[in-house]
C-alpha cells in the first residue's frame, strides 16, 4: 500500500499530517509506503490534479493495483483509521 500525502507550506492544517506521515515511517512494523507531495510544487500539482486533490492536506491510500482503497480530503484522519485498511 502506499499512503499519498498533499501538503503545502502555508497550511495551518497539514503539520498533523506531517507529522502522522513521519511517525507511519518509522513504524518498522507498519508495512505502508509514503509518498509526499507539495501541491505548490508542480510535481505536487500534477499528482495532485489526477487525484483531483482541492484540499490540504489528503491523504490517498491506494492498493497494489493503483485502487484508492481510503482517502482523507482536507482533515487528518488517527493513525487507526489508516492501519485499519492495510
Amino acid at each position: 500500500m502506499i499512503l499519498k500525502i498533499f501538503t503545502r507550506n502555508n497550511c495551518p492544517k497539514c503539520p498533523p499530517a506531517k507529522k502522522l506521515g513521519r511517525d507511519l515511517e518509522n513504524k518498522s512494523q507498519v508495512r505502508i509506503q509514503i509518498e509526499w507531495f507539495d501541491v505548490d510544487k508542480i510535481e505536487g500539482m500534477a499528482e495532485g490534479a489526477f487525484y483531483q486533490v482541492m484540499a490540504t492536506p489528503t491523504m490517498i491510500l491506494v492498493d497494489d493495483k493503483g485502487k484508492i482503497a481510503a482517502e482523507w480530503r482536507g482533515k487528518v484522519p488517527k493513525e487507526s483509521a489508516i492501519l485499519d485498511k492495510l
